[in-house]
Order: C-alpha cells, then structure tokens, then sequence
C-alpha cells in the first residue's frame, strides 16, 4: 500500500510539474492562440503578425486553427489549459457560448485576452482584455461614405453580412444601419450571410443580382473585403461595371481590395489592423510581471482608404498578407 501510495504521489507531481513547466524549462513565456481559420485574407495576416510579434518577445506562440468551428476552439483552449500555458489568445468566432470553457481558465489561473472580437457574457472577469476595433464605428464609416457618396439619389443596398451570430457581423451591421436611417434614399433591400468568405458571398451576390435585377441595385456594402471581392466577380459576370455601375464599400483594408480599387472596381474600404496580437501579448507580459489588470478594452485604430491612395496602398501591404 505504501508502494502504491508513492508511486500516486509521483505520478500526481510529474503531472503538475509538466502543467508548470508548458515552456520545457526554456523560461519562455507560452501562450495558446485559438483562431478561427483562415477564410479571408485578413485572418491569414493576423496569424501572421501573431508569429511574428511571438517571435520578437521571445514568446513560444501555440497556435490552433479551428476551420470556424466553436467547438474547435473550445477543444483547444480546453488543451491549452491542461497544457498549462501562460496564457490564451481566442478570436471568437460566435459571441456567445463562452462561459463555461472561460471559467475553466480562470479556475487554472491563465488569463485570457480576446482578439478582434468581442464576447456576450455576463461575467466579464472571465476574460482579461480584449483588443479589437471598434466594429460598430467601422460599420458607421462605411455608412457614412456611402450616403455623402450617393448625395440624395435613391440607393438599393445590398449587404453581405459576416458570420451569424459574430461580434463583426453584429456591430458592423449596427453601425451601418445607423448610418443609413439618417438618409431615406439609402436602403438595404436585401441582407444575407456570405460567412466572410468570396465563395459564398459570389453565391448570394448572384442570387440578389437574379432576384433583384442588375439595374436595381446601387451599391454593395460587405462586412469584409473578402466578401466584396467574391461580389465584384459576380457583378462582372452580370455584365456590370463595379465601382461605377454599382458602388462598393467594405471592411479590412487588405492588399486585394487596394488592387481592385486602383484597378476601379471597387470604391471604398475601413481598415481593420491584424496587428492585434503584438498589443495582447505586450498587455499578458505586463500582467503576468506586475499582476496589475489592463483595461478592459484596447482600441486599435480605424481609417477610412479611398482609390487616390489604393496602388500606393497595395504597394506597400501586398507582402505583409
């Protein structure tokens, strides 16, 4: 018994001691990335400024993809904390849902820190901060564009919407509706989902071009790049000019759409920076040394880009994605 009793005393601190030591005794500091995938340009440019600010703190960055799947991503912080990192990265891909797998870190004492997206829940202690945009001022500058742009003519919008259910589809939804109900000849005539990818948005762009007619519509707003990019293929198909026949307007700021603004197939984009992992791990290191919370939300900055500056735009970010 006594054996027995020895042998459960040494398995129980070789385990603890490898939930201690998530760094193999480098001394590094380890921390879990859960992202969404990698369904738009943009989020490939996040993963990859998240390396690369890893790389220059000296921090060993685990990142899992999880293919836009909450599950995924639960399973891995889930892994991440039996890993016992640091700490945990997470770009959710639905607001909601978070409660349980957040408490289950912070029963593990690892702090968690959002990216680009926000949560609903009604416990904000479960998270430490969150670095994002503010989504509903990127919707509201996309709204405010396109109404000074139309300068009171009568404008059919469609909109391509992100994700269901995620903060970005949300709050730029929110934004852009604002915008618009100050102007009664700007109206959204349909609204559906592309899911942030260009497959599915040239799906929905082709049908609203079917079901609307292609003279009917007036401007495309699209939650993101992507999306706009996938509904200018559509509109050429259709025989129509984007960007002139119908105006454009998006959300991102990555290399493609400069290329298809300069090229004057597109008119209008609000940037969204993937820089958001190097602030969250500056924002980790701190708390980790000094045990002092950061503030609650850290707001990256937000610009609208226009054509004047597109090919000088794409020049400079098209090996940066």
């Amino acid at each position: 018994m006594r054996h027995l009793l020895l042998a459960v005393s040494v398995a129980a601190l070789a385990l603890g001691g490898c939930d201690k030591a998530a760094d193999g005794g480098s001394g590094k500091m380890v921390v879990g990335f859960s992202q969404i995938g990698s369904e738009s340009g943009w989020r490939t440019a996040e993963t990859n400024a998240a390396r690369k600010a890893a790389e220059q703190r000296g921090v060993d960055l685990r990142i899992s993809d999880a293919q836009q799947r909450q599950e995924n991503q639960i399973k891995a912080i889930r892994a991440f904390i039996a890993q016992g990192v640091d700490g945990i990265l997470l770009a959710p891909v639905v607001a909601t849902g978070w409660d349980q797998v957040l408490r289950e870190a912070k029963t593990a004492n690892i702090p968690v820190i959002l990216l680009d997206r926000q949560i609903e829940t009604q416990d904000p202690s479960l998270y430490l901060s969150a670095v994002t945009s503010d989504q509903v001022l990127e919707g509201r500058m996309a709204g405010d564009w396109l109404v000074k742009e139309v300068k009171g003519r009568d404008c059919p919008v469609v909109e391509l919407q992100g994700t269901v259910g995620s903060s970005p589809a949300i709050a730029r939804k929110k934004g852009f509706d604002e915008a618009v109900a100050r102007a009664s000849d700007v109206k959204v005539v349909r609204s559906q989902s592309g899911d942030f990818t260009r497959s599915k948005a040239k799906e929905v762009m082709e049908s609203a071009i079917k079901s609307l007619g292609a003279t009917k519509i007036c401007a495309v707003y699209a939650h993101n790049d992507d999306m706009m990019i996938g509904a200018i293929q559509a509109l050429k198909e259709a025989g129509l000019k984007p960007g002139k026949d119908v105006l454009t307007v998006s959300i991102d700021a990555v290399p493609d759409i400069f290329k298809a603004m300069a090229d004057g197939d597109a008119n209008a984009t609000v940037e969204l920076t993937p820089e958001m992992a190097a602030p969250a791990l500056d924002l980790l290191g701190a708390y980790k040394k000094d045990g002092k919370a950061p503030p609650k939300w850290q707001q990256t900055p937000t610009k609208l880009y226009l054509p004047d500056t597109a090919a000088a735009e794409y020049e400079r970010r098209k090996d940066q994605y």
